[in-house]
């Protein structure tokens, strides 16, 4: 779990100790008295950290570890297993571009399914569609998805849209067993870290399996694909995208920075059908199929986005590594998955 630091202030660096609060008045008030600062491990030798106003909630569930942080920087903060996984202040930015470039591909978007994505944000912005008749949110930890229903206000109107149907099962178990197929399956997953609830829905059994037999004629498949810096993509983004090489005919990868993050952030969508809209034809389907206007992307942005560095282009293209559970690959930390199989 990242790690919450309160100091006297001083600027010595002294009188560190670790607050596990929940949330309470004595702890906010701790809090108040203290320079308190959040910090988190990227890596061995890197750490990330920003000041804190108050810590919402800390606890665990079933199948995870949850905080919820009041930053001065960022806003409100949800952090799972260590990790965090959305800020008040940009999540548009990641929810944007998970959401809108397979929608927009694809020619009428009627229903998705989402694995994950319990606070509500992917469902937000997957209902901003007018195509859309159907969401399927699918989340194993009905803890997480309650939370998030009653403290991120931001996506109440989403959890009463009646489009909305809400499972709390095993993404892969219910995917399974349903007879429907989908237009649009969005991967919004937990980071594949290990021990986590989530590295078994990022193998290529997984994806030829599960994902491509329920997806409809046309279907378009996508995920977020963790860090995809310069240096961080090769720790899990360039094998996805070589695993979804190995089921899909057409496979595009993209990246957003995400400030909170601390890193660049990667996504990648997979189809047998081409996905191939100008900056224009985008623009023009934005405008005739969303509610409301996107705050970051729009055609020009997702084609940029999807333009990656030599660097990162050129490791794409060599990469041999397949995600398998056998042979799984994980950014820096460890989950609660002693408690669980999947997620």
């Amino acid at each position: 779990m990242g790690d919450i630091h309160c100091s006297n202030g001083n600027g010595n660096g002294n009188g560190n100790v670790n607050v596990n609060g929940n949330g309470d008045g004595n702890t906010n008030a701790y809090l108040q008295r203290k320079s308190c600062w959040y910090e988190e491990e990227i890596e061995e030798d890197l750490r990330w950290c920003f000041a804190l106003n108050s810590i919402l909630h800390t606890g665990a569930t079933q199948f995870q570890d949850i905080q919820l942080l009041d930053t001065k920087p960022f806003g409100k903060a949800l952090v799972i297993d260590g990790k965090l996984q959305s800020a008040e202040i940009d999540e548009f930015i990641y929810h944007e571009s998970l959401v809108h470039p397979p929608l927009l591909h694809h020619p009428n978007p009627k229903t998705v399914f989402i694995m994950g994505g319990g606070e509500g944000s992917t469902a937000r912005e997957l209902l901003r569609h007018k195509t859309v008749e159907k969401v399927i949110m699918c989340d194993i930890d009905e803890e997480v998805v309650m939370f998030c229903k009653s403290h991120l206000t931001v996506n109440s109107k989403a959890f009463c849209d009646p489009r909305l149907e809400l499972v709390i099962n095993d993404a892969r178990a219910e995917l399974e067993k349903r007879e429907d197929k989908y237009d649009v399956i969005v991967g919004d997953l937990a980071d594949p870290i290990e021990g986590g609830p989530c590295y078994q829905l990022y193998t290529k059994n997984f994806y030829e399996l599960t994902i491509k037999p329920k997806l409809k004629h046309g279907g378009i498949f996508v995920t977020q694909a963790g860090p995809a810096g310069v240096f961080s993509h090769t720790e899990v983004f360039s094998c996805i995208f070589n695993t979804l090489k190995q089921v899909f005919k057409y496979v595009v990868p993209y990246s957003a920075h995400i400030p909170s993050y601390a890193d660049m952030w990667g996504w990648v969508m997979a189809s047998d059908y081409p996905m191939t809209l100008s900056p224009d034809e985008l623009d023009l389907r934005i405008k005739q199929r969303l509610n409301g206007e996107n705050r970051y992307l729009d055609g020009k942005t997702f084609v940029a986005a999807s333009t990656l560095s030599k660097a990162i282009r050129k490791s794409l293209d060599n990469e041999t590594h397949v995600y398998t559970e056998g042979s799984a690959r994980f950014i820096h930390g460890h989950g609660n998955g002693q408690k669980h199989k999947h997620a």
